[in-house]
């Protein structure tokens, strides 16, 4: 016979998104997105395989291009298409949201496990967004959606583990960024879009002059 759980007061006290219900739903929305847009990203590759003269919807200008930043080495940094791993690691993200909705209890083992892997894929992220501004100079608008998707994933899962006690930190420090956690995200957004306007902005310049 199963009885519903009622949250604790303990659990009703931590910050809405290092609850289980609500960090639930963060992974299946920032799983989900970032999945279709790898998967996006592997048919667009399949495109190219079959014909590498297509122009594939993401194909905007010299600027933003799908099709001209798959031709750079970049884009298959372990020697196969990057997203390859997205729908992979996605998929899995995708996999404990929903094992946490249905109640799952995971050790902490299993938590510093997710959290070294999503700080792996931060990581990577990192190395894209800089591949993609500084070295290849070409934006892919569906690498800027799984972008825009790591950020909070990152951010919370972080928060999340420092609040739990999964990662060890001082009380002020954990206090300080699960008050602050959306701010943060906020600020890191406006980063990567100044990121993306100072890199370019002779263009945007040119375009209004």
């Amino acid at each position: 016979m199963s009885t519903s759980k009622v949250p604790s007061s303990q659990d009703s006290a931590k910050p809405r998104f290092t609850r289980d219900r609500p960090f639930a739903v963060l992974l299946l929305i920032t799983s989900f997105v970032s999945f279709i847009a790898a998967a996006a990203l592997v048919l667009d590759r399949l495109e190219l395989y079959r014909n590498a003269n297509a122009v594939l919807s993401c194909d905007f200008n010299a600027l933003v291009s799908c099709g001209k930043v798959m031709e750079q080495p970049q884009a298959a940094a372990f020697g196969f298409p990057n997203p390859f791993i997205g729908i992979v690691c996605f998929g899995m993200v995708f996999v404990v949201g929903m094992s946490l909705l249905a109640g799952a209890k995971f050790s902490r083992w299993y938590w510093i496990c997710f959290q070294i892997g999503v700080t792996l894929g931060m990581v990577f992220i990192c190395w894209l967004w800089f591949q993609a501004l500084y070295v290849i100079a070409i934006l892919c608008p569906w690498c800027m959606v799984v972008w825009a998707m790591m950020i909070p994933l990152f951010i919370w899962t972080t928060i999340r583990n420092l609040v739990h006690g999964v990662i060890p930190a001082p009380a002020g420090l954990v206090k300080f960024l699960s008050s602050w956690g959306w701010t943060i995200i906020g600020v890191l957004y406006l980063c990567v879009i100044a990121s993306i306007f100072f890199r370019f902005i002779n263009l945007f310049v040119a375009s209004n002059a």
